[in-house]
């Protein structure tokens, strides 16, 4: 827009233009006090804590039950294949102990299988997205 400085008409009426912008233009709210029990609130709510904590709480207890799951039915079973006598547990390969990380492997893969199982339903479920 081209502005003619020589026509004091134009320049009244931007002059008008820009009081009425001016006086339209909602002013900024104010910000509301910072208390902590607001920041509190809006960071549990923002970080989703509460899903996090169950699912962290929840994760330890399955841990927990793949691990006896693997402990207690897995491992007697597979204790078959080595010579009678042993505790897999202290199934030594040279001069390294193999047996509870032979029994942490399994039971990551259980819990990395049951993890994906709920995922797989949860996404046909359409909980996921």
């Amino acid at each position: 827009m081209v502005q003619d400085s020589d026509n004091p008409t134009e320049s009244a009426i931007l002059e008008e233009l820009k009081e009425i912008k001016k006086l339209l233009t909602p002013a900024p709210a104010a910000a509301p006090p910072k208390l902590l029990r607001n920041e509190w609130i809006a960071f549990l709510s923002n970080y989703k804590v509460l899903g996090l904590a169950v699912a962290f709480i929840l994760g330890l207890y399955l841990g927990a039950v793949v691990k006896a799951l693997v402990t207690d039915l897995i491992l007697p079973i597979v204790s078959y294949a080595h010579p009678p006598g042993t505790d897999i547990n202290t199934y030594m390969v040279g001069p390294f102990g193999v047996g509870d990380f032979a029994n942490a492997v399994i039971t990551f893969i259980i819990v990395a299988f049951v993890i994906f199982l709920i995922v797989k339903v949860a996404n046909s479920w359409g909980l996921n997205k």
